[in-house]
């Protein structure tokens, strides 16, 4: 069964627009939770644009789902998976200054600086690796002693409407290679009502999704409770 974690990111940022605690970021992620959603994802981004350190501190008192840290592997990120234990850290390429993720890990080319950090992480929570939907990435990460890959979607997202057929193709064989390596599958970006369950239903192997934008965006319309629902729908 795919699971559903909820990326509160969005939150954060609606609520650093203003200053003060307006959207309360952790009466948020207990709703979440309260809802159906079966993990809360975060990423922790050093200028702390959205969600900021003493955010990921206080969810660590209140998540009782699994709870998914997102950042890159600097030393503040393996500080602050040190002091959470998250029940998953999952590693991205980013720059400090990006918008948003928008590649997966060169597995090959960071295989010595990933096998570093994931053995450092590894006896404190699961590991998973960002990667694009690439078997050479993926054998890659497996390489590098991940527990889990999260599929980069966000070509599958913006291929679909044009040929679903076609948008899936390349994510299904990246789960069969995973699955073949021993990988645990994740995937996330861009997910959305639309394509979401058509993407579940050809990739039976998949564990987990993380979704943030375009849930927090349908909340707007359809509020946060029959939103996860649908979600959780989508992905059964």
């Amino acid at each position: 069964m795919t699971r559903l974690s909820v990326n509160i990111n969005k939150i954060a940022t609606l609520r650093n627009a203003r200053g003060g605690n307006n959207p309360d970021l952790i009466q948020v992620a207990k709703d979440c939770e309260k809802y159906g959603a079966e993990g809360i994802t975060v990423h922790p981004r050093p200028d702390e644009r959205h969600i900021t350190k003493k955010d990921v501190y206080d969810l660590k008192q209140i998540v009782t789902t699994e709870f998914n840290i997102e950042g890159y592997p600097d030393e503040r990120y393996i500080q602050i998976i040190k002091d959470i234990k998250p029940a998953q850290a999952t590693l991205v390429p980013d720059a400090p200054d990006q918008l948003t993720s928008n590649h997966g890990w060169d597995t090959i080319k960071n295989k010595e600086f990933l096998q570093k950090i994931i053995k450092e992480l590894k006896p404190i929570c699961r590991v998973s690796l960002f990667v694009d939907a690439n078997e050479d990435m993926i054998r890659g990460a497996k390489e590098c002693g991940a527990d889990r890959v999260e599929l980069y979607t966000q070509s599958y997202a913006e291929d679909f409407a044009k040929n679903k057929e076609e948008a899936i193709k390349p994510f299904v064989y990246a789960a069969k290679i995973a699955e073949e390596c021993g990988l645990g599958l994740n995937a996330g970006h861009d997910l959305s009502l639309e394509n979401l369950q058509y993407f579940c239903q050809n990739i039976p192997n998949l564990l987990e999704v993380s979704i943030g934008h375009a849930l927090i965006c349908d909340a707007l319309y359809l509020g946060l409770e029959n939103t996860i629902k649908q979600y959780k729908d989508k992905v059964k």
